[in-house]
């Protein structure tokens, strides 16, 4: 290319480059380059692009649900596991009705007891969930008030989680002499059943599932007080021990206080039938005695 000596010095249109292409003439030699008011220009362009980008579209994390409110440690729940059932503290679980190795069924003391309420909570106090009655009519209520008829009418219970969620179905249908438990999920799919097999003695149930018995809830004394629970095998994998609540809880109320330990992390279904029973054991032997009539 041949240039002239006397050109000015300066930025000049690329004849041979892109439209807007510029080169720059120092006196000796072309170069091209991209002109400071180019740059200006395409870096005023950029920043409205950057700016442009709408907030909602950048992630957002998802909103964690509810959790409602706890208490802190239980001093009354504490001694009722340590020094009334004698478990001794150990690691917290999972927080949840299935992960924790020590659950604290206590029934909601009532002078009469119309409908069967339970609040369940960790070693320290903590409600992880709670039990309650469902599906009981006024008639009936009236009924139960005047009898002691409780084993002639089907009971059923939902296991609720923290949330108030149901996680299992109880149905104890009536009886004469020995108790039947279904335990069902949400949807209605079986998990298996709790079948009282016999009557004197020491009363032992049998965990069934499809037909087959997975493990057994064994009476320790003939007062049905204490209970091992054990797997298939006949090993201990469980403990229900009930707790002292009180003379006067005890003469003139309906509640009933139990401790479920759980040896180790079980496999389902076992696990949801070992839970079930912390509360099975209430419905199925001790509330025929209570009431009025």
């Amino acid at each position: 290319m041949t240039t002239q000596s006397n050109t000015p010095a300066g930025w000049y249109p690329d004849p041979h480059g892109a439209p807007q292409t510029l080169r720059y003439w120092d006196g000796a030699q072309w170069t091209q380059h991209t002109s400071p008011d180019q740059q200006a220009a395409a870096q005023a362009q950029q920043a409205p692009a950057q700016q442009a980008v709408p907030v909602q579209q950048a992630h957002q994390p998802a909103q964690a649900p509810h959790i409602p409110h706890q208490a802190g440690p239980d001093q009354r729940v504490q001694r009722q596991v340590q020094q009334q059932a004698g478990v001794a503290g150990g690691a917290a679980g999972g927080g949840t009705l299935f992960s924790e190795p020590v659950l604290v069924v206590n029934q909601k003391a009532k002078l009469i007891e119309l409908t069967n309420e339970y609040k369940v909570m960790d070693q320290n106090g903590n409600q992880l969930g709670a039990v309650v009655q469902v599906g009981q009519s006024w008639f009936r209520k009236i009924v139960r008030f005047l009898y002691s008829i409780d084993q002639f009418m089907k009971i059923r219970l939902e296991i609720r989680d923290a949330y108030g969620q149901p996680v299992l179905l109880l149905t104890r249908p009536g009886k004469i002499f020995k108790s039947r438990v279904i335990v069902e999920r949400p949807d209605g799919s079986p998990v298996g059943e709790i079948v009282q097999q016999n009557v004197f003695g020491k009363i032992n149930f049998a965990m069934n599932v499809n037909g087959q018995q997975v493990g057994a809830i064994k009476a320790e004394n003939w007062r049905a007080w204490n209970f091992a629970i054990v797997d298939h095998a006949g090993n201990e994998v469980a403990r229900i021990t009930k707790t002292w609540e009180g003379l006067a809880k005890t003469m003139f109320t309906t509640a009933d206080n139990y401790v479920l330990q759980i040896h180790y992390q079980l496999p389902e279904p076992l696990l949801s039938l070992v839970v079930a029973t912390a509360l099975t054991v209430d419905t199925a032997l001790k509330q025929d005695a209570r009431g009025l009539g």
